[in-house]
Order: C-alpha cells, then structure tokens, then sequence
C-alpha cells in the first residue's frame, strides 16, 4: 500500500467551486477560493444560511491514544464517506493540523490511506494561512504590552506577575522560558516571559468558539494581559489592541472547504489541542455544517476523557450544540497495549490481553453514557494483525454491555467500500430519534473548584483532587472576581485516565494534582494545568522533519 501523501497526490479531486455547486448547492461567489482545491466560505453564506433547520451531528471520539495508534481522524472520514455512499448527505469538521506536531512526533492531521482530506499537503503545511493570523494577532498584542510597559506603563503592569506571552506553531523547547527587552534601556525592561505554540493560544480557542467578527472583537477585548500590583486584572481592551487583533484575524475567522478523497464536502477549520486546550474545530464551522447537510461528522482531540470531555462540558454548552450520537474509535492493537502487551507483541494474537485492555474501552462508554446521556457506537479500525476471534471476542464483549461494535477497514479500502457497516450502524442510532437532552459534568452554578473535582472524578475517575494552597488561592480568586460560572479546561496526558502517563487501561483512585491555572476570559472557560503537561511541546530525538523533503519535480515526500 502506498504512503500517505502518494496517495494523496495520485487522487481525482473536484475543483472546490464544482464541488461545492454539485454536493452543496452553492453558488461561486459563496465561495473565496484559495487555488483550486480549497476555498473560504463568504460570511455573507454563514447569515445567508442561519434560518435553515440543522442536521443531526456525530461526534467521534476514541480509546485513550497510545503508540499503537487509534485513528481517529480516518474513522472520521471514512464513516462520513460512507454515509454519503449510502444515500446520506454528509459534511466532515474536523480541525487544522500544526506544524508543530508535523515535523515533530505526531505528524499530520488530514486522516491517513484512503481516508484522507485533501489536498492534504496544503492542509498540514500553510493552508489559508488562518495559524499565521492566530500567530500575527497574539504577537501584536504582546508587542503592544511591552511597548505600553515601555512607555510609561500607565496600566501599571506588574512586571513581576505573568502577563501575556508570545507564540509560535512550532515545537520548541528551547522557547518555553526566555528573557526579553535585554540590550539597554532603548529595548524595554527587562523580564521573564516565555512561548506557547500557536495552537495553545487564547485566540485561537476564541477562534473557535465564536459565532461572527463582532463576537470575535468583543471577546478580544476581554483577554487578560496581565495584572497590577494590586491584582487587578488588566484586558486588551484596556490597551486598544482588539480592533487592530480583529483585522488581522478577518479572513481567518470563515471557514476552509475541502473535500476527501472521495468528494465528501469537508470543513477544516481551527485547531486547539485537546490535552492543552479544548480540542475541537469552531463553533462556526460546525454550525453551517448543519445547515448544509442532514449529517455532520466531528471530532474531539484524543480520547473521550479530554476531546469528548471538553466538546461536551465547553463546546456545545457555550455554543448550544447538540450531538445525536458519539461513535468510539478503538483498535485491538491498542485496547492489548492497554491491557499490557508490549508493543512488539501487539501483532501477535492475544484474546485474554485484549479482553483485559476493554477496560479502557468500557470506561469511556460508561462516561459517555452515564455522565453526559448520548447513545454510543463502537467503531473498530481494522489493523492488518487483527484476528477474526480477536475481532469475535471484541464485537461479543461489547454486545454484552449493550453496545454495538462495528469493524471499519476505511484506512486500506476507503469508507464507501470499507465503512458501510459502521454507517448503517451509525444511521440505525439516529434516524427516527430524537436528539437526545444532553448532561453536563458540572452545572454552570457549581464552583470553579467544584467543577474541577467532578471532572476528575465523574471522567477521569480520581479518588482525589488537590492543589498546592497558592493555587487554591488563585482558583478561589478566580471564583471571587466572577469568573465563576466559566466552565473548566483541563490540561493533562492523554496517555492516560490519571495524570501520570504511565498507568494504562482504566485506572482508578488516583490523585488528580492541579499545579497551575489562569483564565481565558475572552474564549470563556478557566484552564487548570495538571502534571507535566506543557504548553509547548518539544520534539523528539529523531522528528519528523528528519524525513520531509521535497524531490526534484518539486513534489513533497515523508508528510503524513
């Protein structure tokens, strides 16, 4: 089987304007295309569209990751291949790639095999350039913060405390502490002050959580920048940057439009990490999505305990979103890592193993099911090594606890040939229901604090939570100053239910440590960091970029 990116290269794409005309009934001048292959919606579509009635939305999440890999975007795009193959009109959202994870260990986010968005080199490298205007928007206002701190500094920032640190989409260790305005007294005061990357950025969760530019302006505004000596808080909108913020981030704001490789209309639009931020496409994408198609197939970032999680308790509380149903991506390779296979044995087959790692598999139904009232589809991503009593072990397992799992080959086969019978039994859990009344973890009058202990252990199933009494204090001040009816991001590995990425499968009673928090006023929500989680990540010993190049007929090698 061919690598990802020839694949991508040798597939029959629509020209986009075609394609959104034939798939979507919309008119060229809907569209600002970028190239041939990929456009911007126009926002005066997204009004154009606000009175139509809302498809049913599908929200794929997975198994907690490992190294054996789950595939959760390709189930994404297969599945919604597969609907459209059935007679389904089907729209995709999943989010934009970082360069970051791309030349570093992740690689790219555009699906994998014959489920892929294309074209996939444009969208894990610059695309439309929306990660650059993130980029443009967060530095201007760092810049503007050291200029007024340089200026007179008639906010009185105190130099002392964090105050708004700068970013860039790349993974880069060597940028997560720093000393700025060194050189004299021409260059500033000096201070500490670090990088986060792109995706970690406050704007770029307000990105995607916005509902129009006016919005996106307003919440601007809010973003705290830093604080006085007395600890009061001080906003963009103090220094006047949010205009200025606003104009670089105008095209940014409109959806991209792409297609997979089987022509299903695609938005690809925002990118927050879920194990450091709240993981989902915008809001805005999805909600024209809905009104484009009659199903909307989405992704949340790693497993159900963070992107689901986050979906959930933030997304479609802030923005109303209601899904009809959540498809569970796992494999069997990583449900035996899960139940505690080496990794050079995941090939071999081992009923007893895999039935020990469907532990993890059941805690995620379970907090699916329990904590937030959604119907559950188990999609199994075939693997080459994967048996059929393996698979007969899995899909019976599953059976027992009431829930239907079904084998998708979408990665070698594409979803119109490899999916259909997780389509059917995604659409057999949808039509002729209603979307069901969605809960939620928290409730929006429960503490910050209390949010945080439901979380920990409603999901990721903790015996207990704790902070250091400094962070309490600045989480009980949070709660003082009003900020108390946000709801909470929590940053931590993905590796695993707990904090510590090491215990695998589905561990409990452990303790869940809160070490640092801070407000994203403008996006919403309070973020608490726990373990070693960092908001810039570093790369590996051997990074991807290792092995991208570009060859002599200019086309690009080693992307995935």
């Amino acid at each position: 089987m061919d690598d990802d990116i020839t694949i991508a290269r040798n597939a029959r794409l629509e020209r986009i304007i075609d394609l959104a005309e034939s798939r979507l009934g919309l008119d060229p001048a809907d569209l600002e295309p970028y190239g041939h292959y990929k456009a911007k919606l126009s926002p005066r579509l997204i009004q154009d569209l606000e009175n139509r009635p809302d498809g049913k939305l599908i929200l794929v999440s997975a198994v907690t990751p490992t190294p054996a890999g789950e595939g959760k975007t390709t189930t994404t795009i297969g599945l919604a291949d597969a609907l459209n193959s059935v007679g389904k009109k089907t729209m995709v959202c999943v989010r934009e790639p970082s360069l970051g994870p791309c030349f570093g260990m992740k690689g790219g986010g555009a699906g994998g095999g014959y489920a892929q968005v294309a074209p996939m080199a444009d969208i894990n490298l610059h695309f439309t350039g929306d990660f650059h205007a993130i980029s443009a928007a967060h530095n201007l206002l760092a810049a503007m913060v050291d200029n007024h701190v340089h200026q007179g500094n008639a906010l009185g920032f105190d130099v002392r405390r964090p105050m708004w640190r700068r970013v860039v989409d790349m993974n880069d260790r060597a940028l997560r502490k720093v000393v700025v305005s060194l050189g004299g007294v021409a260059n500033g005061v000096p201070r500490e002050t670090g990088y986060d990357i792109t995706v970690a950025s406050e704007i770029m969760a307000i990105l995607c959580l916005s509902t129009s530019l006016q919005d996106m302006r307003e919440r601007f505004s809010r973003i705290i920048v830093g604080y006085t000596r007395e600890r009061k808080s001080i906003v963009a909108g103090d220094l006047g940057a949010h205009g200025a913020m606003t104009v670089l981030m105008r095209d940014a704001i409109n959806p991209n439009l792409v297609q997979t490789l089987e022509q299903t209309p695609t938005f690809v639009h925002g990118g927050p990490f879920a194990n450091i931020a709240h993981g989902c496409n915008s809001a805005l994408a999805t909600n024209t999505a809905l009104k484009l198609a009659d199903y909307v197939i989405t992704e949340a970032g790693f497993g159900a305990d963070l992107g689901a999680e986050k979906f959930l308790d933030i997304k479609c509380r802030l923005t109303g979103l209601r899904p009809s149903a959540v498809v569970l991506v796992a494999t069997i390779r990583a449900l035996k890592y899960s139940g505690g296979a080496d990794l050079k044995d995941l090939n071999a087959e081992n009923v007893t193993v895999l039935l020990n790692g469907v532990a993890n598999l059941d805690r995620h139904v379970a907090n699916i099911r329990d904590n937030f009232g959604l119907p559950v589809v188990v999609a199994i991503n075939r693997f080459g090594s994967d048996t059929p009593r393996e698979i007969e072990a899995l899909v019976a397992h599953m059976a027992e606890q009431g829930v239907e799992a079904v084998m998708a080959d979408h990665f070698a086969k594409g979803g119109a040939a490899g999916a259909v019978d997780l389509a059917h039994a995604v659409a057999r859990t949808v039509d002729g229901h209603d979307t069901p009344e969605l809960k939620f973890v928290y409730e929006d009058s429960d503490t910050l604090w209390q949010k945080l202990e439901k979380v920990a252990r409603k999901i990721y199933h903790a015996g207990e939570i704790s902070a250091a009494p400094a962070v309490r204090k600045k989480i009980d001040e949070f709660q003082n100053q009003g900020f108390g009816h946000f709801p909470v991001c929590i940053a931590k590995t993905q590796y695993s239910f707990s904090t510590d990425p090491t215990l695998r499968g589905a561990p409990s009673d452990h303790v869940c440590t809160i070490r640092d928090a801070y407000l994203s006023a403008g996006a919403g929500f309070m973020v608490a960091l726990t373990g070693d989680i960092m908001t810039m990540p570093g790369l590996p010993k051997q990074p991807a970029a290792n092995r991208i190049d570009i060859d002599g007929a200019g086309n690009i090698v080693g992307l995935s």
